[in-house]
């Protein structure tokens, strides 16, 4: 069966790869938009099954994966930056911190559909300004929801609960059960 990941994240390609040796990749190219009004596992569930509806739309004899990720801060959701300057107040923000990561899943295929959302908690080191000015003048934030990756540097992040692999973009222990309950994987 041809798998397909809609999205063109590469921590997620990483992340599928512990699970699937072969798939392919076909990011969703619509606008992504949600109710923000919407419980965060609520926002993540329903963008994850929007990405995964429009590439199976033209690819029906495959199975999808979409996911996407919010990181919620204070009762409103910490998107993707959108420039250097607005990374900057996202970590200064978060500095000290705790906030909440939450990914949205949904694999879809014929006769399949599935879809869900994932937890973690993560609690920020105090963040310095020389050390937020190196991070965002790095580039890594500027892709990531929230502005930061936990993988990228250890003096982000001084502790987490939950599933590592969620706050990088895919909760890959949560793929496992579910690629195991419809066949995919033993």
């Amino acid at each position: 069966m041809k798998i397909i990941l809609a999205s063109a994240s590469p921590r997620r390609k990483e992340l599928l790869k512990k699970l699937l040796p072969e798939f392919d990749i076909l990011p969703a190219r619509g606008e992504e938009c949600a109710d923000l009004t919407l419980p965060p596992e609520e926002i993540v569930r329903t963008l994850a099954e929007h990405k995964a509806e429009e590439v199976f739309a033209s690819h029906p004899e495959a199975l999808v994966l979409g996911a996407d990720t919010v990181v919620w801060f204070e009762g409103r959701v910490l998107g993707k930056p959108a420039d250097a300057s607005d990374a900057k107040n996202t970590l200064r923000a978060l500095s000290g911190r705790s906030h909440s990561v939450y990914t949205g899943w949904c694999i879809l295929g014929q006769n399949v559909r599935r879809s869900g959302a994932c937890r973690s908690d993560v609690l920020f080191h105090e963040l310095s300004e020389s050390f937020i000015d190196e991070y965002v003048a790095g580039g890594s934030p500027l892709d990531k929801a929230g502005s930061y990756g936990i993988q990228d540097d250890e003096r982000l992040v001084a502790g987490y609960s939950g599933s590592y692999d969620n706050i990088i973009g895919l909760p890959t222990e949560e793929l496992r059960s579910q690629l195991r309950l419809i066949g995919v994987l033993k």
